[in-house]
């Protein structure tokens, strides 16, 4: 393999690895309790966490297909890679929990952007309808987005720590 091109597959995982990681911290770490405070008005919230939805899930899911490249292309280049599901060494080991975690990870994301966005696009029409400020539902929503991120932060610092495993493997 070149090495011009496992020098980009590394640039660029580093960099979908930092953009993806960094805006799951940046929201669980800031973007929730700030909207979360009492003083945050519930359209101010709404209207944040829209904004953040917008911007943030389509370059999430780039991120992601980024990832999967310049990943398969590291793995075949890599001298402990012995093949597919052949699992004999401490690399293996980490590399194979590793991806287990971004599975998991992947799932949280897909039911966000195909279940709990549409729902909160839901709850806006609802709410746009009857004027209203706010809904019994917006609670939920709320709670189950903040453990989402929270779950997806966690397993983002698995994933960090496997990484550093097969890197000293």
């Amino acid at each position: 393999m070149p090495a011009w091109l496992l020098t980009a597959a590394y640039s660029l995982h580093m960099l979908a690895t930092v953009i993806w990681i960094g805006g799951i911290a940046f929201q669980a770490a800031l973007l929730l309790p700030l909207a979360l405070q009492p003083e945050t008005k519930p359209r101010e919230r709404r209207k944040l966490l829209k904004s953040l939805r917008t911007r943030f899930q389509p370059l999430a899911w780039l991120c992601l297909a980024v990832l999967v490249g310049s990943g398969l292309t590291q793995m075949a280049a890599n001298p402990n890679y012995d093949g597919l599901l052949v699992i004999d060494n401490r690399w293996s080991i980490a590399i194979l929990l590793k991806h287990i975690a971004i599975a998991f990870m992947v799932a949280l994301m897909a039911f966000q952007t195909w279940v709990l966005y549409p729902r909160w696009a839901r709850l806006e029409l609802i709410l746009a309808r009857s004027s209203g400020q706010t809904d019994a539902g917006e609670a939920s929503l709320l709670q189950r987005e903040n453990w989402l991120i929270r779950i997806q932060l966690a397993l983002s610092a698995l994933v960090l720590i496997l990484t550093a495993i097969a890197r000293t493997a």
